[in-house]
């Protein structure tokens, strides 16, 4: 199985821009779509990007028309540039795909606070 780590996540005034990085342990030209999700404390976690292999994606109504996700499979990365950003962007961060969901299992997330 594919692990995933989740880094680039800081404190960031609002108005400003992250981009997050999800590095993997092996090949993820071997994983069809992988996602983006955030959970603020409290909350539940929620789907914020995904990216298919073909390069396809789709975006959360909260992020859409800021954000940006974007795969390497030579660096085995996926990204997610946020824009523009707002305290309800407030979350841990996490990456993950189906068949790693399926068995329960998340990297530690990265932290993203948007405050002054």
């Amino acid at each position: 199985q594919v692990q995933l780590a989740e880094f680039g996540g800081g404190l960031v005034q609002p108005g400003g821009s992250l981009k997050l990085s999800c590095i993997a342990s092996g090949n993820i030209f071997t994983v069809d779509a992988i996602d983006w999700y955030r959970q603020a404390t409290g909350k539940e976690r929620e789907l914020v990007a995904t990216i298919t292999s073909t390069g396809r994606e789709n975006y959360a109504e909260s992020v859409k028309g800021r954000s940006t996700i974007s795969r390497d499979n030579v660096k085995n990365a996926v990204y997610l540039r946020i824009n523009s950003l707002k305290p309800e962007d407030t979350a841990v961060y996490y990456c993950n795909y189906p068949e790693r969901m399926a068995k329960g299992h998340w990297g530690q997330g990265t932290q993203v606070t948007v405050s002054l």
